[in-house]
């Protein structure tokens, strides 16, 4: 019996990856990697231009279409969210994921206050075992 792919079963809707790394060592590219194998679309910001996969990183948060984040995979540490605190809750994703080492809770009660869930969870984890 095979897996379904979660893209099968829900329409595509887009991720960001949060800390984006060209390093194929890194989890931010393993989990872009893999949230494109399950069909989902993949937008990545990271410290360095460049590319994974198809998927181009990009340096700059500012110019991009908050309009179809669902989700939002973190790879930064809590000290290396800050820049991005006021983004994420203007960008009303539906879920923020806390990579394990990115937890913060005072981010995550300003997310929960707007009606933006936070997830302790490890996306590779979630993918594998259909939660995600």
């Amino acid at each position: 019996m095979s897996a379904i792919s979660p893209s099968a079963i829900h329409p595509p809707y887009i991720t960001l990856v949060l800390g984006a790394s060209e390093n194929p060592a890194r989890y931010s590219h393993i989990a872009t990697h893999m949230l494109r194998e399950y069909g989902h679309p993949v937008v990545a910001i990271g410290a360095s231009e460049g590319k994974i996969g198809e998927v181009p990183i990009q340096t700059t948060i500012d110019s991009l279409d908050q309009s179809g984040i669902d989700t939002v995979t973190l790879y930064l540490g809590p000290s290396r969210q800050q820049p991005f605190e006021e983004w994420l809750l203007s960008a009303k994703p539906r879920r923020v994921i806390f990579n394990p080492g990115t937890e913060n809770p005072a981010l995550a009660a300003r997310l929960i206050s707007a009606g933006i869930q936070p997830v302790e969870a490890c996306t590779l984890v979630m993918l594998r075992t259909q939660q995600y």
